[in-house]
């Protein structure tokens, strides 16, 4: 009787890669324009003044400035505030 006992064991062994989702640039950062500030699945944090939402639904920057969270009527939004320069 010639059989394999641990047939089957490798089944449900497998994982997908990472998708390295989450935060790029935290809130008092700076920014310059065309930088990754979230890169997320779904709107978790929503574009505000000085992002833009890629097709993807990642957050970039299109100002130089630095990075700011905020929440308005419950819900996530990052701004880029440009530096204000006196001099």
């Amino acid at each position: 009787m010639a059989h394999v006992k641990a047939g089957g064991t490798a089944k449900g062994n497998k994982d997908s890669v990472s998708k390295r989702l989450g935060v790029k640039i935290y809130g008092g950062q700076a920014a310059k324009p065309g930088n990754i500030l979230v890169r997320q699945k779904g709107t978790k944090v929503h574009p505000g003044d000085g992002v833009m939402m890629g097709k993807d639904f990642s957050l970039f920057s299109v100002v130089a400035g630095l990075v700011r969270f905020h929440t308005k009527l419950g819900k996530q939004f990052v701004s880029v505030l440009p530096q204000t320069t006196h001099g």
